[in-house]
C-alpha cells in the first residue's frame, strides 16, 4: 500500500492556502480527490431542520483566536506548523496502517486502558519529524509524555497516536490520530487524521477547518430535540456526570455511540450535531478545539469555559469534561441541561 507520503507528494491537497473561496458543499464526508476513489450522494443525508451554516469565519483573518499582539508573520508560522504537522500524520499513519488488522501484543497501562505496539512506534516516530524541524518546541505524547530540555515552553505539540486504541485493535477504522500544537496553553494547529480512511481535518487559528483540502462547516441545529448527539460510550460516565450526560442524551433527537474523535470530526463537516464525554485528558481534545472553531462550532468544558492546558515538564494531564456543538444555541441548551456547576 502506497503512504500518504507518496499522496501528498503526487497532489499537494493538503498544503495550506493563503486565499480560499469558500464553498457550501453538503458532500465533504468522503470528498472527490485524486487519491480517494469515493463519492457519496448528499441526497442520502436529509435533516428535517438541521442544515449545514457556511461557519463566519473569517479565511484569511492575520490575528489567530486568542493570539493578542501576534500578527504580523504569523499566517507564515501557521503554514510552516502545518507543512510539519502533515508529516507528523503521514509517518504516524505508515506505522498505524503497518498494525491495522494484524495480530500483535496489547498491554494494560496503569489506568487499565489498552496499548499497543503501534501506539509507541507511531509517536516514536512522529516525535522524531518535531524535533527534527522544530528542536525548540516541546512535546507530550500519551505514551512517553514531556520531552524537552527546558521544563516550560511557549510551543508545545500534544499528541495523541491512536486516539481510539480499542477501536483499532478490533479493527474498527474509527480511531484517528491526534495533533495539536499550543502556544503559550492555547491550541493553534489541531489535525484529526484517520489514516485508514485517508482523510484529515486540519484546523488552524484564524482560519476555515479543511477536510482533505476541501473547506467545511457545521450545521446549523439550534433544537436539542432535533440534534443527534455522538459519545464514545454511555459506560465512560459516573456519578453527577452520569446523571448530567442522562439529562442530555433524554432531550436529544438520535444518541450515538463508538466514534471516539472521529465524532467531533463528523460534527465539523456537519454530518453530527453534538459531542458530550466525561474523562478526557488534554491529549485527548486539544487538537480538537481548532477543527471544530474553525468550522464555525463550539467546544468548551461542561462549565462553558474555553480549554487550553499549560503544559510543563512538571504536568499530570487531568481530566476534562467536553461538550462540542455545531450551534451555538445548541451548546448553550446543551450547557443548561448539564446543569454543571
Amino acid at each position: 500500500m502506497l503512504s500518504q507520503s507518496h499522496f501528498l507528494s503526487q497532489n499537494p491537497i493538503f498544503s495550506p492556502i493563503s486565499s480560499i473561496t469558500l464553498v457550501n458543499n453538503t458532500n465533504l464526508l468522503f470528498p472527490s480527490c485524486n487519491f480517494l476513489s469515493c463519492s457519496s450522494s448528499s441526497s442520502s443525508l436529509k435533516f428535517s431542520i438541521c442544515r449545514r451554516s457556511k461557519s463566519k469565519m473569517s479565511v484569511n483573518s492575520n490575528v489567530p483566536n486568542g493570539l493578542d499582539g501576534i500578527t504580523l508573520g504569523f499566517d507564515y508560522e501557521l503554514d510552516k506548523f502545518v507543512k510539519i504537522g502533515n508529516k507528523v500524520a503521514d509517518v504516524a499513519g505508515e506505522v498505524i496502517l503497518k498494525y491495522f488488522r494484524k495480530s500483535f501484543v496489547i498491554v494494560d497501562k496503569d489506568d487499565l486502558s489498552p496499548v499497543t505496539i503501534a501506539d509507541r512506534e507511531a509517536e516514536e516516530a512522529m516525535v522524531s519529524i518535531i524535533l527534527e524541524n522544530f528542536p525548540s518546541h516541546a512535546i507530550f505524547g500519551e505514551e512517553n509524555g514531556w520531552k524537552c530540555k527546558e521544563k516550560t515552553a511557549d510551543y508545545v505539540w500534544v499528541l495523541d497516536p491512536i486516539d481510539g486504541t480499542k477501536s483499532f485493535i478490533t479493527g474498527k477504522p474509527l480511531f484517528g490520530t491526534l495533533i495539536a500544537l499550543l502556544y503559550k496553553g492555547k491550541p493553534i494547529v489541531g489535525i484529526i487524521d484517520q489514516p485508514v480512511l485517508r482523510e484529515r481535518w486540519i484546523g488552524m487559528s484564524g482560519r476555515q477547518t479543511t477536510l482533505n483540502g476541501q473547506e467545511i462547516s457545521t450545521r446549523s441545529c439550534s433544537k436539542l430535540s432535533q440534534a443527534y448527539l455522538y459519545t464514545t460510550s454511555p459506560h465512560l460516565f459516573s456519578g453527577d456526570a452520569e446523571k448530567a450526560f442522562d439529562r442530555v442524551r433524554n432531550k436529544v433527537k438520535v444518541p450515538l455511540y463508538g466514534c471516539d474523535c472521529y465524532a467531533y470530526a463528523l460534527l465539523a463537516s456537519g454530518f453530527v450535531d453534538l459531542v458530550v464525554e466525561s474523562g478526557l485528558k488534554p491529549y485527548d481534545f486539544l487538537s480538537l478545539v481548532p477543527v471544530i472553531e474553525g468550522a464555525g462550532g463550539v467546544i468548551t468544558d461542561w462549565n462553558g469555559n474555553q480549554l487550553h492546558w499549560e503544559a510543563s515538564s512538571d504536568s499530570c494531564p487531568t481530566s476534562f469534561n467536553v461538550v462540542a456543538a455545531g450551534d451555538k444555541q445548541l451548546h448553550q441548551q446543551t450547557l443548561d441541561s448539564l446543569q454543571w456547576h
